[in-house]
């Protein structure tokens, strides 16, 4: 069983940075990718960033710059490091991980809230 806990949300001003990570637990060994996504109050859940273990990433064009996502395999760990955050970047923020494209897990979310 796979389980995906992330942390490091909370409170920051408008052109502040937040960490996020996501610790991954249970058989991930293989080809996976890791993706994060947000949802906001009343919205649906849209796609921020993925990583892959080939090394490629991609981001949303609303973070293209501002965000960045990494891996540290040793760690099973997945961050999403947040630059010049706005008001509008403020959500809940899920991580997912595919392995090998049959499976899918999430994460329960962390809460980003930024402030003008």
């Amino acid at each position: 069983q796979v389980q995906l806990v992330e942390s490091g949300g909370g409170l920051v001003q408008a052109g502040g940075s937040l960490r996020l990570s996501c610790v991954a637990s249970g058989s991930i060994s293989g080809i996976n990718t890791m993706y994060w996504y947000r949802q906001a109050l009343g919205k649906p859940r849209e796609w921020v960033a993925a990583s892959s273990t080939d090394g490629r990433t991609n981001y949303a064009d609303s973070v293209r710059g501002r965000f960045t996502i990494s891996r540290d395999s040793a760690k099973s760990t997945t961050y999403l490091q947040m630059n010049s955050l706005k008001t509008a970047d403020t959500a809940v923020y899920y991580c997912k991980l595919n392995l090998a494209g049959v499976s899918e897990y999430w994460g329960q979310g962390t809460q980003v809230t930024v402030s003008s």
